[in-house]
């Protein structure tokens, strides 16, 4: 029965961001098809930033209506809508409409908002119902959460997207043949499986969160216990780690938490005394967080194509799949060596930003960045995209653990900082990509570049 109900508790935590995950992963194929093209990205880090209202909705709902919402309903009827979502994307995701005499691609932008309220509401949502579970499966369920991100990374590299050839096509200038000019078009080869089917998957994947899910709601009541001590020292940075940029997580969590702490409750963590940080470390931690999640989620995902792209398709994808996954693996690398150092963190901050700066210089210089048709050059911006991740997402990670323990006020701004940074970061960029058109995209075998 233990074993079932850890399997259980992992597919279940597979449904939070599977889709959002599944989406970033399959950029470098579909921006090949649709008419925002590199542009695509920003649009997509907006949307994402816009359904935070699903979350607000929830917590306001706790607020000034405590014990009316169904929480059980309200987790039936959001992976439901993932499904549905998924599935229409397979059939439509490449349609388009004329909006101000341009094609846009409005159904895969509506589709991916309700994907992404999905995502943005399980976080306040999927924990709590969790919390009636005994509290070694909460770690299950955030492990399940990690591989949400990581699943969809290695089933995009499997998929093979986005490689490229050039080959010599024809241009008619009119009914002469002698004036047809011969010219270089790139042609994308064939992926192992079609975007098509990579929804399909996204959308499996959420049938069985949602199978998951219905089957712990049939476990006996006797199953749940108090949620107090629900989070031990190991569950605190796993839940830290998936849920830091959704303030209610934390919440919603501690809400359940009775106040009053029992005897058993202050002996399970005698080690840990709250640690006291001075005004000073707490702004310098805040600006941390908001610089990171700026940076993470708004900032470079916005130009990841004008870093990428310019040096192929296979460049962009193996830096979209390898990122993906990186962020659960530093994850990992957390919960077994957690540095609280401020010095540490900040230096990691520091190095991680050389990261993201040398991808935001790649992208400012698209269409012709450094080392371009090298294979050094597709190389170091692919690990230069993986170690950006990967060093943030650490980040990210023990500046949360680090403000859980100081207080519970503490955390709820960190996520209130960490939501400030991710809608500047893309408020900044979307002007700047769409509106100033500082980016420049290219060709990969039609552009020209200075030697």
């Amino acid at each position: 029965m233990s074993l079932l109900v850890h399997v259980l508790a992992c597919c279940f935590g597979l449904g939070s961001w599977v889709a959002v995950n599944g989406l970033w992963v399959e950029l470098p194929l579909i921006v090949n098809t649709l008419p925002e093209g590199w542009e695509l990205p920003s649009y997509l880090t907006v949307i994402i930033q816009l359904a935070n209202l699903g979350p607000l909705l929830v917590t306001v709902m706790h607020k000034l209506c405590p014990g009316r919402l169904r929480e059980r309903a309200v987790i039936y009827s959001v992976l439901s809508i993932g499904i549905l979502a998924c599935v229409l994307l397979a059939f439509f995701w490449d349609e388009t409409t004329v909006v101000a005499t341009a094609p846009r691609s409005t159904v895969f932008f509506i589709l991916t908002l309700f994907l992404a309220l999905v995502d943005c509401t399980s976080s306040v949502t999927f924990l709590p119902f969790m919390m009636q579970l005994p509290a070694h499966y909460i770690t299950t369920y955030f492990i399940g959460e990690g591989l949400s991100g990581f699943i969809p990374g290695l089933v995009a590299l499997g998929q093979g997207v986005g490689m490229a050839e050039c080959v010599n096509g024809t241009q008619s200038s009119g009914n002469l043949t002698e004036k047809d000019m011969y010219i270089v078009q790139t042609q994308y080869l064939q992926p192992n499986f079609s975007t098509e089917v990579f929804f399909f998957f996204l959308a499996a994947m959420m049938c069985i969160s949602l199978l998951a899910f219905s089957a712990l709601n049939r476990f006996p009541r006797s199953f749940e216990l108090s949620t107090e001590n629900l989070v031990s020292d190991t569950g605190t940075v796993a839940s830290v780690c998936f849920g830091l940029d959704n303030p209610g997580v934390v919440t919603d969590e501690q809400n359940s938490n009775p106040k009053p702490h029992s005897e058993e409750s202050g002996q399970a963590r005698p080690q840990l005394a709250k640690p006291l940080h001075s005004v000073y470390q707490l702004a310098f931690i805040y600006f941390m967080v908001v610089c990171v999640n700026g940076a993470t989620n708004g900032l470079l995902p916005s130009v990841q194509t004008y870093s990428c792209m310019p040096y192929g398709n296979l460049a962009y994808h193996l830096s979209a799949a390898l990122a993906s996954c990186a962020n659960p693996v530093a994850c990992i690398v957390a919960l077994f060596f957690p540095k609280r150092s401020l010095v540490l963190l900040g230096v990691l901050c520091l190095l991680g930003s050389i990261f993201g700066g040398y991808n935001m210089a790649m992208a400012a210089m698209s269409p012709c960045p450094l080392l371009q048709g090298s294979a050094l050059g597709e190389t170091i911006i692919v690990l230069s995209w993986v170690f950006f991740t990967g060093t943030l997402s650490y980040v990210k990670v023990m500046v949360g653990v680090i403000l859980r323990d100081e207080s519970h006020s503490a955390l709820v701004w960190c996520g209130a900082a960490a939501q400030t940074g991710s809608l500047l970061g893309s408020a900044i960029m979307f002007p700047l990509v769409n509106v100033c058109n500082l980016f420049e995209s290219g060709d990969f075998c039609n552009t020209r570049c200075p030697l």
